[in-house]
């Protein structure tokens, strides 16, 4: 039985901007979309060197694309803009991620950001969604929701397509499984070389035949579902993983930290070949699955700190307390010195000026919950 990995890489990604669209470029996006509304078509309009597809759609807001190799755009009108609300929604298209990466993205990000004339600096990005999908041609493959291994309480769903049957008497062949929530962290199993064909998303062909042709072997042929079955395994991060647990907010943030994102992933979320042992986290990674940990390891090598941003957090945060208590002390010496202690009472003076601070604290205008509270406001230990 036999698996060749077709493809691997990231697959989608978004990131918002808390910033507001200049009146210029408000001004042509309403026009536009006035124009789109009365001819039911998309409206292009030149940008500074790029060509921006205006759609009728997008409610009180504008919604626009930069083609597909590029990225689909969301603006929030700033005279009704939401407070809290980004204003600038950006979605990477999946072929522009397939054959250019991050480094692709990130330049098209900066270069239309620059002709939309849209203000912005590193601190009001915030990355709020990563995909890494690895295509595998194995026609032998068939999905099983029971061989998923996942946290305690993670929702699973299978998918059937009506129309795709093996037998009459097999009923609907599975096509897909879904695990997670999109907002924190979701494996998807499925059947890719269906979704080309319905969607035609033909683009992926030509990617998976080159993959075929440097293993020296013959080229796909979609009609034929017994030699072209491709899987696809799409690991997706949302905001709690990327933003709350893994601190990701720049561009740089998703270098540093994303394949230590997936590698867990990977050890949270698996795959599995299911044996007659109940325990299920014993159960043996199944082959394919092997393969996508495998990629991600590689793949994603260059993108790891190696260490959990709350680790850093926790160091930081003891090192802090400890200058606080050799601060602490130090004044407890200087104040016993001017109480003329000597060496062997320290400890009791300590002991007893605790009750001392306490009274201090009592007497102070303002409670101490609310001086506690503005004290931790000002440590963020990054």
């Amino acid at each position: 039985m036999n698996a060749e990995i077709l493809h691997s890489g990231f697959d989608g990604l978004k990131f918002t901007v808390m910033t507001n669209i200049p009146a210029e470029l408000r001004a042509v996006l309403a026009a536009a979309k006035a124009e789109a509304t009365k001819t039911n078509a998309e409206v292009y309009v030149r940008l500074g060197s790029r060509d921006l597809a205006v759609r009728r759609s997008g409610g009180m807001a504008f919604s626009a694309h930069t083609g597909e190799y590029g990225a689909e755009w969301y603006f929030l009108d700033p005279e009704n803009r939401p407070a809290n609300n980004p204003g600038v929604t950006v979605d990477f298209r999946a072929f522009l991620l397939a054959t250019q990466g991050l480094d692709g993205a990130e330049a098209h990000f900066r270069e239309c950001m620059d002709a939309f004339g849209i203000p912005y600096t590193e601190n009001v990005l915030r990355v709020s969604r990563v995909d890494f999908a690895v295509d595998i041609l194995a026609p032998w493959f068939a999905p099983d929701r029971g061989a998923l291994v996942v946290p305690p309480g993670t929702r699973v769903r299978e998918h059937t397509g009506v129309d795709e049957t093996e037998t009459h008497a097999t009923g609907t062949r599975v096509t897909g499984l879904r695990a997670g929530s999109i907002a924190n962290r979701q494996l998807v199993i499925y059947d890719k070389r269906q979704e080309v064909i319905q969607q035609h998303k033909l683009g992926w062909l030509p990617i998976w035949n080159e993959a075929l042709k440097r293993m020296s072997l013959p080229p796909l042929d979609l009609a034929d579902r017994d030699a072209s079955q491709v899987w696809r395994f799409e690991l997706r991060l949302g905001s709690k993983q990327l933003r709350n647990r893994w601190e990701m907010r720049s561009w740089d943030d998703v270098r540093e930290k994303v394949g230590d994102a997936f590698t867990e992933f990977c050890e949270r979320v698996r795959y599995a070949s299911p044996t007659l042992d109940t325990n299920r986290s014993r159960w043996p990674a199944h082959r394919l699955w092997r393969i996508v940990e495998a990629i991600v390891s590689q793949s994603l090598h260059q993108h790891r700190l190696g260490v959990l941003p709350e680790a850093v957090k926790d160091a930081n945060r003891a090192e802090h307390m400890l200058m606080l208590d050799r601060q602490i002390l130090g004044l407890f010496v200087s104040r016993a010195a001017a109480c003329g202690v000597v060496p062997e009472d320290f400890p009791q003076f300590v002991a007893d000026h605790a009750g001392s601070i306490l009274r201090l604290s009592d007497e102070h205008p303002r409670p101490i919950g609310e001086r506690i509270y503005r004290a931790a406001g000002r440590y963020r230990f990054r």
